[in-house]
């Protein structure tokens, strides 16, 4: 069905109206990460009506930096770009289970995937989907060897541990079916395929734009890209009317950027958004307190870290000192004090929801004693100063990021060691820390596909060959050939590199599960992180939503939700 080109005409024409209100910013809460969108304000939209069109705002703590799936490992990117494309298998809103995409039908035996795409679906562009759209997503995001390939610069580190490294051959039988040939048994692969960055690009936009989809997304979602103003953060879809799947509700979507938590949550309380996320512990009593709406929580999915850079600090290549720093930060009083019981310790790399988890694992407890002997045996007991890079915007791992930097710094100079706070914006520290450049940083995940591998292999796992690894050293340069540079600490530990291949291979679930508890026990023990907490998820919806779904994965389901 040809799309409704006069409700499109409309709405580029009342867009810019419907953006015109202004949201006053005011000084960021001194208890909140933050501070106000630029010149202190931000520029937004209205809610509800504009005309005949209704427009749901979703405030935000950043702007994205790409709308490519396959150019950001950006949360901020994730949520703008699953309201326009879709995955062959997809998860069902909230839950972790999957369910039907742009496949209908699929089948993992052995080292083989089959699936039965969906008839009758189009891309934004006009394109009628088929199998060879997914042949073309796979080969310019794995294959250097294919003519649009964009570049080892301009793909993400998702490439490689989502899709490359164990997917042999992709091919189509016709236009909707699809072969997949494996490398290696691989065990959370059909979750792979749910993930955002296994996002179906159309192949004629493939051709045809190259690198410039970044900025002008096609993909075959319930939202459509219309226009994103870099200059007042604010990126604007429209809905797409011949969505396949369960059609929007509102006739757009526009998402501003409100850096200040407590700012954000203001504009909800004022009806100046419908929907916020990166919600600090003040910013939830402003909504909690608020006629206005409502604060939604859930368990997450997630871990915030403190990641030790090995490669670049000599000190940090000692696992006495990575331990001694671990003993000395008050994770207890970061949870309890500064995100005020929004989130718990950590102890390992994944939280307690996910398979693997190693309930006899403690958090490490404040024990400065233990904390000054360890650095005296490791030859540090005098001390020795380091960076610690981390983020100005809020992050749901890390909702007051500053605070929690000052903590550490407070923490770590009662064992003689001098902390200097870098703090950047979002999108330029992601470049920072998966270059190579920090000493220590602040970081986090929000889990792709709930599964193990997700966190284990994807976070600490240096992704590269034997070759590449020196004897006796447990870390590698981050100019190794293949690096995984989500993997900020350089961390190369064998052992553990091994359990998590061998999990990766094994289709019974209780023999992975028991691979995944040593590994967590030896990422416990070695310490390439401080493991900070694992946060709850929360979102600030307006009382005049119906429909909003909080989803730990995937999501969030606009197209879901409905303005009274």
């Amino acid at each position: 069905m040809p799309r409704d080109i006069d409700r499109r005409t409309f709405l580029k024409a009342t867009g810019s109206a419907a953006a015109a209100a202004t949201i006053a910013g005011c000084a960021a809460d001194p208890d909140e990460a933050g501070t106000g969108s630029p010149e202190g304000t931000a520029d937004g939209t209205g809610t509800g009506q504009e005309g005949d069109a209704t427009t749901l705002t979703f405030a935000r703590g950043n702007d994205s930096g790409s709308l490519d799936p396959q150019n950001t490992t950006s949360g901020e990117d994730t949520k703008v770009m699953n309201q326009m494309y879709d995955q062959l298998i997809m998860f069902a809103p909230g839950k972790s289970k999957l369910r039907a995409g742009l496949a209908t039908d699929w089948n993992l035996e052995g080292t083989t995937a089959t699936l039965t795409l969906r008839e009758g679906v189009t891309f934004h562009n006009g394109e009628e989907f088929t199998a060879e759209d997914f042949v073309a997503t796979f080969n310019r995001f794995t294959n250097p060897d294919y003519e649009h390939y964009p570049g080892d610069t301009y793909t993400s580190a998702y490439g490689p541990f989502t899709l490359g490294d164990w997917v042999d051959d992709v091919s189509a039988d016709g236009d909707y079916k699809l072969t997949m040939e494996l490398s290696q048994k691989y065990a959370p692969f059909l979750r792979n395929l749910a993930m955002f960055a296994s996002s179906v690009l159309s192949k004629k936009a493939i051709e045809e734009h190259g690198t410039d989809l970044k900025n002008n997304p096609v993909g075959t979602g319930p939202f459509v890209f219309e226009d994103w103003d870099t200059s007042n953060q604010r990126i604007r879809l429209s809905a797409n009317d011949d969505y396949w799947g369960e059609a929007p509700k509102v006739d757009e979507v526009v998402f501003t950027t409100v850096e200040s938590n407590t700012t954000r949550a203001q504009t909800l309380d004022s009806g100046g958004a419908d929907i916020i996320d990166g919600i600090g512990a003040q910013a939830s009593k402003v909504v909690e307190n608020s006629s206005n709406a409502e604060l939604v929580e859930k368990e997450g999915i997630n871990t915030g870290y403190m990641a030790f850079n090995m490669e670049k600090i000599e000190a940090f290549r000692d696992k006495k000192v990575r331990k001694a720093i671990s003993y000395a930060i008050d994770t207890e009083s970061l949870v309890n004090n500064i995100f005020q019981g929004i989130a718990k310790q950590a102890s390992q790399p994944i939280p307690s929801n996910v398979l693997g988890y190693n309930e006899g694992i403690d958090p490490y407890p404040q024990d400065l004693e233990k904390a000054q002997s360890l650095l005296d045996e490791a030859g540090y007991g005098d001390g020795f100063s380091f960076e610690l890079a981390t983020f100005k915007n809020p992050r749901g791992y890390n909702p007051s990021p500053l605070q929690a930097a000052q903590l550490v710094k407070s923490n770590l100079g009662e064992i003689g060691l001098e902390v200097n706070i870098n703090q950047q914006s979002f999108n330029p520290f992601l470049d920072y820390t998966s270059s190579g450049k920090h000493d220590a940083c602040f970081l986090g995940w929000y889990t792709d596909n709930a599964d193990p591998d997700n966190f284990f292999y994807a976070l600490l796992h240096p992704q590269v060959s034997e070759d590449q690894l020196t004897e006796g050293q447990d870390w590698v340069s981050f100019d190794a050939d293949g690096y995984n540079t989500l993997n900020v600490a350089a961390w190369a530990n064998r052992e553990y590199m091994s359990l998590v291949e061998e999990a990766q291979k094994t289709y019974d679930t209780k023999a992975r599960e028991e691979k995944y508890k040593q590994a967590a026990q030896i990422a416990h023990d070695e310490a390439p992180w401080v493991f900070l907490n694992h946060a709850k998820e929360l979102r600030g919806v307006s009382k005049s939503v119906e429909g909003f779904v909080l989803a730990p994965i995937s999501g969030p389901f606009l197209n879901l939700v409905s303005l009274k």
